[in-house]
């Protein structure tokens, strides 16, 4: 993955704020441990089994930029080694 890949800093911090948004808007409870995708540049947000599907809802809906993913009831989407990813 390259620089161009990631997203900024603001961007993950805006991401991580509609997503703290919406979970006090909408009852995630019945979802959690799906994967989530969140568009810190229009605040939408898609669901789904793991990234991949997220990914393909996404374009599905015409979006190519970068998405934050994370699991629903975790902060972060995948654990490996210790680190956050």
């Amino acid at each position: 993955m390259t620089d161009q890949d990631k997203l900024s800093d603001d961007d993950t911090k805006r991401a991580l704020r509609v997503w703290e948004d919406y979970q006090k808007a909408h009852d995630v409870s019945a979802l959690q441990g799906k994967a989530v995708g969140i568009d810190p540049k229009t605040g939408r947000v898609w669901f789904g089994d793991d990234a991949r599907e997220v990914s393909r809802n996404a374009r599905a809906d015409g979006v190519t930029s970068r998405l934050l993913g994370l699991r629903v009831g975790q902060g972060f989407y995948l654990r490996k080694g210790g680190s956050v990813r």
